[in-house]
């Protein structure tokens, strides 16, 4: 069954993404007065891009055709891995922190180089934001997981997941805290989220993500927003059982553990993405100067979250 676990938690992220924005959305057209295009509205998106024709710029290489491959397979090996349904996936053992940082590091550098490679001044200029803030946000992700990996003794996130359940207070710490407030801060940056980036923009002057993202059309644009869409699902899944594990499936699930971890996933996530979505309306965008000084503080969160591991657990 632990097959079928991976394969539940993978489906789960494929077909959950798309929903997760959708309900974003809602959420802030709600609060601001607005009737919204439904949950539903991303696939309805997705739907349509996938029939667009599709259209390569002149001058532009492979590196520009293969970098939403490149973003939307690294994301989906991480769903694979990594515990979101349940705990003994058959990938479970690559399950690194180290491995899952660099899958999202890979991803990252490949839509900056597709960015940089249409020759673009918003492309380059999107791509040179990104790294900036990758360049913040990776070490920020180590040092926070890696806090809680030392009363674990193991980087594998199944073990983390596993080692909460069954020790609660190492969650509900000083090193928990310090590194759950880090992480929410990252995963923010790292997904494009206010006030780091703001998704709905079409401003030219203050867009990141979506300057590395215009001259894609049709099929791959669809890929790339399917792959931002799973990136941020796949985040908010990895924080939520990072700290609140409860109802995730075990090292060896049967069905009813398996429906189980899923629905427990979809309720955590979308309770996240509703308090992220809320806390979008009353929040503006940081200046792009700005935002080295946000990460910053979270990296030293993350630090101070290490070295109080280390005093508590010695």
């Amino acid at each position: 069954m632990s097959y079928v676990a991976g394969a539940a938690q993978l489906v789960t992220v494929m077909v959950g993404a798309p929903l997760v924005i959708g309900a974003m959305r809602q959420v802030r057209a709600v609060w601001e007065g607005r009737a919204g295009g439904g949950v539903l509205q991303p696939w309805r998106d997705l739907r349509k891009q996938l029939g667009k024709q599709q259209i390569t710029p002149r001058g532009t290489t492979a590196v520009f055709a293969a970098a939403p491959a490149v973003v939307a397979g690294t994301t989906m090996l991480i769903a694979a891995i990594a515990p979101i349904v349940a705990t003994g996936s058959p990938l479970d053992p690559v399950a690194d922190l180290f491995a899952v940082v660099g899958l999202l590091f890979l991803g990252t550098v490949a839509l900056s180089l597709a960015g940089i490679d249409t020759g673009t001044s918003f492309g380059g200029m999107g791509a040179s934001r990104e790294i900036t803030i990758a360049a913040l946000v990776e070490p920020t992700i180590l040092l926070a997981v890696f806090a809680l990996s030392i009363p674990a003794g193991s980087a594998n996130l199944g073990a983390l997941v596993a080692n909460t359940l069954e020790h609660p207070g190492h969650v509900a710490s000083l090193t928990g805290v310090l590194s759950f407030v880090a992480l929410v801060i990252v995963i923010i940056a790292e997904t494009g989220r206010l006030p780091v980036d703001n998704p709905a923009t079409h401003l030219e002057l203050t867009m990141v993500h979506e300057a590395m993202v215009l001259e894609y059309a049709g099929p791959r644009l669809a890929l790339v927003e399917w792959a931002s869409g799973m990136r941020l699902t796949v985040l908010l899944a990895l924080l939520a059982n990072l700290f609140l594990p409860w109802g995730i499936a075990g090292g060896h699930p049967n069905a009813i553990d398996i429906v189980i971890g899923v629905v427990a996933v979809v309720g955590k996530v979308a309770a996240l993405a509703v308090t992220l979505a809320t806390m979008e309306v009353f929040i503006a965008k940081l200046r792009l100067f700005r935002v080295p000084e946000l990460l910053a503080g979270s990296f030293l969160l993350a630090l101070l979250a290490v070295t109080a591991a280390n005093f508590f657990t010695a």
